[in-house]
C-alpha cells in the first residue's frame, strides 16, 4: 500500500479483516477434526487451553467481525464501492474457492500421493488465498493503478503464497518445536500431502528459490519503490519459525 501511494490510514482495514480470517482458520486448523495440534506459536491451542466448544465458537466469531471491520471502515471517496470490492475479495479468498476449499484438499490428500501441479493448487487455494489478498486488498485501494502492474503484483503475491507453503513444510522437517511454535513431523505423522514428503527436502528448497526468484522479476517493473516488498519476500524464504 505505501509502495501504491495508499493512505496509511486506509490499510488498518484490510490489514485487520485479513488477520481476523488468519486467526479464524488457525483456531479451526487446529482442531481434533483437522490436523489436532497441541501448540500455535508456542502455546497450547485453543480447544487445549479452553475447550472445543469454545475454540469453534471464538473462530465463529472473528470470521464475521472481519467483514463487520470492512463493511465499517471510512476510506475516501467512493468509498463504498471500495468497501465492497474488499469485501468480495476477502469472501472468495476465505471461501470453498479459496482457503476453506484448500482445506479440504489437504485433509482429503492425506495418506495419498498426489502430483506437484495439484499439490500447488491445493497450496494456492489454503495459504497462498489470503497472502494474494493480502497483496490484492491495497492494489483496490489504488485507482491510478494500471491493469499490467496489478497483474505483476498479483503473480508476485502468488509466487509469495507458495514459497510461503514450501517453506513452512520444509520447517517441519527440519525445524525445532521450540523455535517453529508447534510440533515440528507432524506433517509426516499425518502422512500430509507437502513438498518435502513427495519431492524431497532438496527439491522442496530448489522450488522455493524458483518462486522467490519469479517473485522478483514480477517487482521489477515498480523499481525501488518496491524495496520493502522484496524484503518481506527474503524474510519468507529465510525464515526459521
Amino acid at each position: 500500500g505505501e509502495m501504491l501511494g495508499v493512505d496509511p490510514a486506509y490499510l488498518d482495514a484490510p490489514a485487520v479483516a485479513i488477520e481476523l480470517i488468519h486467526a479464524f482458520s488457525l483456531v479451526h486448523d487446529d482442531l481434533p477434526a483437522m490436523d489436532d495440534d497441541d501448540l500455535r506459536r508456542g502455546l497450547p491451542t485453543v480447544h487445549r487451553h479452553f475447550d472445543e466448544a469454545t475454540a469453534i465458537l471464538a473462530a465463529d466469531a472473528l470470521q464475521p467481525l472481519a467483514f463487520q471491520v470492512l463493511s465499517s471502515a471510512p476510506l475516501q471517496a467512493n468509498g463504498e464501492a471500495m468497501q465492497l470490492r474488499l469485501v468480495r475479495l476477502l469472501a472468495r479468498a476465505c471461501g470453498s474457492r479459496g482457503m476453506t476449499g484448500g482445506q479440504s484438499i489437504d485433509l482429503q490428500s492425506e495418506g495419498h500421493t498426489i502430483g506437484a501441479e495439484a499439490l500447488e493448487n491445493m497450496y494456492r487455494l489454503k495459504t497462498g488465498a489470503l497472502i494474494l489478498a493480502s497483496i490484492e486488498s491495497p492494489a483496490v485501494l489504488c485507482a491510478t493503478l494500471s491493469e499490467a502492474d496489478r497483474q505483476h503484483l498479483l503473480q508476485f503475491g502468488r509466487c509469495l503464497g507458495l514459497a510461503f507453503q514450501i517453506r513452512d513444510d520444509i520447517l517441519d522437517v527440519e525445524g525445532e518445536t521450540e523455535v517453529i511454535g508447534k510440533p515440528a513431523g507432524s506433517d509426516a505423522a499425518r502422512h500430509k500431502a507437502t513438498w518435502p514428503g513427495l519431492f524431497g527436502v532438496a527439491a522442496a528448497k530448489v522450488r522455493c528459490t524458483e518462486l522467490f526468484e519469479e517473485g522478483m522479476r514480477e517487482l521489477e517493473a515498480f523499481g525501488e519503490r518496491a524495496a520493502p516488498l522484496r524484503v518481506l519476500a527474503h524474510m519468507i524464504v529465510e525464515r526459521r519459525d
